[in-house]
């Protein structure tokens, strides 16, 4: 006997929002860029039903959770490209602020890649469109303005971005280098203040005009 649909009325207020959160939590403590519906269930509290009521199945709920993630960011970087400061000064505060992404959402530029790949080509064109050209914009705009100031040295800003989003990405997404090198799994946000520190030091280096 099949079970009755879910009706909308049996959607607590805010599940679609609770289950993105708690996807997004078990891919961050497990390292994984995937989920179990079951785990899912058992740590939101919501039925997995709820799963194919919001998102259509669990690939849909990967590609919402992308969305949520990559909205933001794009949109925390247009909002910095507007701010009146120095080139340096912008450029500092967003490499700090790509460390606190990855510290938050490890699995980020994994899950990004994944979907990409395993999408069909409109769903991959969508997903490009909509964070990876305006994040590659923006790093043209990021570079050449202090280039024009005499700021930064000549440098390619496609290299630079594949650079600092590579940087700021790798350390996160190593836990088993943390673990067996050095005897540690937490991702704590003493170690993330440390690296960011590190990655605006030494990326600001190879960069400034001398």
């Amino acid at each position: 006997m099949s079970s009755a649909p879910l009706e909308t009325t049996e959607a607590p207020p805010g599940a679609r929002d609770l289950l993105l959160q708690t996807a997004s939590d078990i891919m961050r403590e497990g390292d994984i860029v995937d989920i179990s519906l079951s785990e899912l269930s058992l740590r939101s509290g919501l039925n997995s039903a709820l799963v194919k009521y919001y998102f259509g199945n669990k690939a849909g709920l990967l590609k919402a959770l992308l969305d949520r993630d990559m909205a933001g960011i794009v949109q925390s970087v247009d909002a910095l490209l507007a701010k009146d400061m120095a080139p340096e000064v912008r450029l500092r505060r967003h490499i700090g602020a790509v460390v606190d992404t990855y510290y938050k959402t490890p699995y980020l530029n994994r899950l990004l890649m994944r979907l990409v790949r395993e999408s069909d080509p409109d769903e991959a064109h969508r997903i490009a469109d909509n964070y990876l050209s305006p994040l590659s914009r923006a790093y043209d705009k990021l570079i050449e303005d202090g280039m024009k100031q005499g700021v930064f040295r000549e440098i390619d800003p496609q290299m630079f971005y594949f650079t600092t989003t590579g940087a700021c990405d790798r350390f996160f997404s190593s836990r088993l280098v943390l673990k067996h090198c050095y005897d540690t799994e937490a991702l704590t946000e003493e170690l993330r203040d440390r690296y960011r520190q590190h990655c605006i030091d030494t990326i600001m280096a190879g960069i400034l005009a001398h």
